[in-house]
């Protein structure tokens, strides 16, 4: 702390930068605010320009991830205004757009370049095998809102496209390591070369080590793990139109967790406390092949295999397989008309090993999706007025055929302001574990003080999820130095999930689709360049939710757990210094109301960094993380119970890493 209170002083009495200093930085704060619009997005689409984006829509660039000293994705993803990012213990994370957030949260599609790391086992993601080496991320684009139209269904609240550097951006050496406390050791290397004038490759390894967090006494949660990565890319750009890449990723790890397990055998509480290594394990390869026909049409062909493995011995045990073909083409059709259509199939197979407390009927299982887009960005009028039509048709082996239609309208009336207004229909399909889990537990009273058996069935006839989204926003820059991005929403959602007990004596309950209500709020943010040294970033971001069960409908809990889920008001506030001798400074302060369905309270907290390029090849930084609280809760257990269903505390911590690039 004294280290970070020192870098505050130095930025009182130290002088600005001048316009040499500013260029050597290549900083994003060395970035006017018209650069910072232009940078391009391609998540909705053709590439376009984030002002000229008609969605609510945001870029965590490469420079945002090194200011930062964020080691994963979750954290990367707190820069983004309105997203809900919470922090359950050392390696589970939940992560939602817009209400309806939990460590299983399964209404937002992740995608690393292009590839779905979304699980169907639960329509969610498993944050703590996602990763890659953070220097390699060109930029991650998200989308909060439905992006159905386009990628289909699970694009309900949100879409977030991670997106990784070319080969050829990653040339020479890069070693990185570093340590502290919670990060108790981490590490990196890549390599990347040119094969010849037109080829290029890498190569990367990764390791973390992650201590545990804190009980409410301070003691350890055992819940450390580590986990090591390795990956290749190729990129071949030959003479003429065509580009090629070719690149795949590897990963294994151990995560130490407590879980309360179903236990047959204890006629008390049917509950047993287990001490359990998680053994997580994965690989995946993927393929892309574009080919140029003009400066306005370009035809893409990509495959990716998939395969994760998942042995929580005394809870659950999967392996997965997935394969995706997909096809794109977009062209323009005339001075007015921008086309993109493609098609697309995926095939996954799983196979689950049943315990007592989790099991599947059937224990494996084969699900095919086919799929084809089409939408047309049409030019009302030129540089102006523009209107984008489209739908995603998809066909799945739980639902059948899936229509997700939208429409989104950009107007541009000067070339410092931008109104968008967008209606669109999303469906979230059902998963796994809706359509054929059993779940035992041991937490039913009847009579109050005597503990039966709980069971929870999924069911072949649970239905899609549906969402007809409103959503509007206005983008300006008033002045030269200061931006303003707006967006408002209205979701009306249908067929939502709830539990069903047709005997209320009797503790088996069934899922259903009994819920039905509406999610409004929006997001503000502000980027302004105080000085050429300085740049500061507000947000705020509210949401609110009403939802009902349906006349007759057993449910007591859903309405108040999805309501509960999220917190209603966000507020954050980033600061990014480039200050002399290439030192730069950079804070990020947050504050997140109350999340009452948990009993997790608001709070404040901040992180930062202190960072020092020496020079082009050397960079040192210390980076604290939670600084404003000896340890705080932020999130809680749901359906699987890590610690008995206790909340795990996330403690202060601080480490430091070094850079070596050569």
């Amino acid at each position: 702390m004294k280290l970070l209170c020192a870098a505050g002083v130095l930025v009182l009495v130290g002088r600005a930068l001048g316009a040499d200093d500013v260029a050597a930085t290549n900083d994003l704060a060395s970035l006017t605010i018209p650069e910072l619009m232009k940078i391009r997005v391609t998540i909705l689409g053709p590439s376009q320009a984030v002002s000229q984006t008609p969605a609510a829509v945001s870029v965590i660039t490469q420079d945002d991830l090194r200011r930062s000293g964020v080691r994963n994705f979750p954290e990367a993803l707190r820069l983004v205004p309105g997203m809900d990012v919470a922090q359950l213990d050392a390696s589970q994370w939940a992560v939602s757009a817009r209400g309806f957030n939990d460590v299983f949260a399964d209404k937002l599609l992740v995608m690393q370049d292009g590839r779905s790391i979304y699980t169907p086992l639960f329509s969610g993601v498993f944050w703590d095998v996602q990763g890659t080496l953070m220097d390699d991320v060109d930029r991650i684009e998200v989308i909060r809102g439905p992006g159905a139209t386009l990628w289909g269904a699970n694009a309900m609240n949100g879409v977030i496209n991670i997106i990784t550097k070319s080969a050829a951006d990653t040339q020479g050496t890069l070693v990185e390591g570093g340590g502290g406390a919670q990060e108790r050791g981490l590490a990196g290397v890549r390599y990347g070369g040119k094969i010849n004038d037109h080829a290029w490759y890498r190569a990367y390894g990764t390791y973390e080590n992650h201590d545990h967090t804190l009980l409410p006494d301070g003691s350890g949660a055992n819940n450390a793990w580590q986990l090591a990565r390795g990956g290749f890319r190729t990129d071949w750009q030959p003479p003429g139109a065509n580009q090629f890449t070719f690149q795949g990723d590897g990963y294994a790890g151990w995560i130490d967790q407590v879980f309360g397990a179903f236990d047959p055998g204890n006629s008390t509480t049917y509950t047993a406390t287990n001490n359990d290594q998680v053994k997580v394990s994965g690989a995946n390869l993927l393929g892309r092949w574009t080919h140029a026909f003009s400066d306005t049409s370009d035809l893409k062909l990509q495959a990716y295999y998939d395969y994760t493995a998942r042995d929580a011995a005394r809870i659950f045990n999967e392996q997965r397989h997935t394969f995706d073909l997909d096809l794109k083409h977009e062209f323009a059709l005339g001075d007015r008309n921008k086309l993109d259509w493609g098609l697309g199939y995926r095939v996954t197979a799983d196979r689950e090993e049943d315990t007592p407390t989790i099991s599947f009927n059937p224990d494996h299982q084969t699900v095919n999706l086919y799929s084809a887009f089409a939408q047309d960005e049409i030019a009302l009028v030129q540089d102006r007025l523009s209107l984008t039509l489209g739908s995603k048709f998809e066909d799945n082996d739980y639902t059948g055929f899936e229509v997700e239609p939208g429409a989104r309208l950009l107007w541009t009336p000067t070339a410092h302001q931008t109104f968008w207004a967008s209606v669109s229909r999303a469906v979230r399909t059902p998963s796994r574990a809706e359509e054929s889990v059993v779940l035992m537990q041991g937490q039913f009273e009847n009579p109050p003080g005597a503990y039966v058996p709980a069971t929870t069935l999924g069911t072949n006839t649970f239905k899609s999820e549906q969402l007809i989204a409103y959503e509007m926003g206005y983008r300006v820059e008033p002045f030269k130095r200061l931006s303003l991005d707006l967006a408002a929403f209205f979701n009306h959602y249908d067929d939502l999930r709830s539990v069903q007990q047709p005997n209320l004596l009797l503790p088996t309950v069934y899922l259903a689709n009994d819920l039905y209500g509406d999610t409004y709020g929006g997001e503000l943010s502000a980027t302004w360049t105080a000085a050429d040294w300085w740049r500061l970033v507000p947000s705020y971001s509210l949401v609110k939710m009403n939802l009902h069960a349906r006349a007759g409908s057993t449910d007591t809990t859903s309405v108040a757990l999805d309501e509960g889920s999220s917190p209603q008001q966000q507020v954050a506030l980033r600061s990014m210094m480039d200050l002399p001798h290439g030192v730069s400074f950079d804070t990020a302060l947050r504050y997140v109301d109350q999340v009452p369905a948990h009993q997790i309270q608001g709070y404040f907290e901040l992180d930062a960094r202190l960072g020092w390029r020496i020079n082009k090849n050397w960079e040192v930084a210390v980076v604290g993380q939670n600084l404003l609280h000896d340890q705080h809760a932020e999130y809680a257990p749901s359906y699987i119970k890590t610690q008995n269903g206790a909340v795990t505390e996330i403690p202060r911590g601080v480490f430091g890493t070094v850079t070596l690039r050569f």
